[in-house]
């Protein structure tokens, strides 16, 4: 997987200067579109739409310094219809504007060419089960909220506090299924970066009606990847994520697809018991 990964890699390169066709990176690393933007993100970072944005900026600064094109012909080699177009996303990478660079022959920041090498450390083990699971409903409520990669996400306490204890009691009340218990889903996830939005819910699986002031949100049938981790809150639950898509995914033949994750967590004290849910298919 890693090798193919590398081989769409190569292919950015050879494109950088036209169209880099994702749909085409996807063949080449033998996944969906879907899969390759959400392992990348995980492996790289940043999102892949990013990485080729600084690639061809990094190219360009290059070309900046050397003085032998005009600025519109090199802003115009890289994708940029006018000069303030080109001025405006150079400077949000290196810091200054092209033409203030080529005068004053700024340092300027350079995205390498990414590589990607599977580094097993063997401190941790990650428990998985495959589940094949029929549609179903999760009542709940739900809203959108920014990414946070460490520590407790603020939106997110608010949201689940703003919720209240009565609400969430009758939550639990309702459920009948598999997760059980009160869960959180994500989906619909803009970037890897933080402070991209996604969207979360918060509920329970179940089969009876949802009370007038719940929502309900209905999860298609789907194979399921279930993950299970135990350890300190919240670093378990976010280092789940990490692993899942930097080790687990390039070491298996399965691929996620485009659906809401699901969370189910038990905590006490400072420690998690975590049960995570990604749709995936072989």
């Amino acid at each position: 997987m890693l090798e193919r990964l590398n081989q769409a890699m190569a292919r950015i390169e050879e494109d950088l200067g036209g169209e880099v066709d994702v749909r085409q990176l996807a063949r080449i690393a033998g996944t969906s579109e879907y899969h390759l933007r959400r392992m990348f993100s995980a492996l790289a970072g940043i999102p892949l739409s990013e990485y080729v944005r600084r690639r061809r900026l990094t190219k360009a600064a290059s070309e900046v310094l050397s003085g032998q094109d005009s600025l519109l012909d090199i802003a115009v080699r890289w994708g940029y219809g006018s000069n303030e177009a080109f001025a405006r996303a150079f400077k949000a990478m290196h810091g200054v504007g092209p033409q203030e660079a080529r005068v004053s022959r700024t340092p300027l920041r350079s995205q390498q060419i990414l590589t990607f090498k599977l580094i097993v450390e063997g401190s941790t083990s990650m428990e998985y089960r495959i589940v094949e699971k029929d549609a179903f409903r999760v009542v709940g409520r739900g809203t959108r909220v920014p990414l946070v990669h460490l520590g407790m996400n603020p939106a997110i306490v608010e949201f689940i506090k703003g919720i209240g204890m009565p609400a969430l009691e009758r939550m639990k009340q309702l459920g009948d299924g598999e997760p059980d218990g009160l869960v959180a889903l994500t989906s619909n996830q803009e970037g890897n970066e933080e402070g991209d939005h996604l969207d979360y819910f918060h509920g329970v699986v179940t089969s009876k009606d949802a009370p007038e002031d719940m929502e309900v949100m209905t999860v298609p049938k789907n194979t399921w990847a279930v993950f299970t981790s135990e350890g300190p809150y919240p670093e378990t639950i976010q280092y789940m994520w990490r692993d899942v898509y930097t080790q687990w995914f390039p070491s298996n033949s399965y691929q996620s697809v485009e659906g809401p994750s699901m969370l189910r967590t038990q905590i006490d004290g400072d420690t998690a018991k975590a049960e995570l849910w990604i749709p995936v298919t072989s």
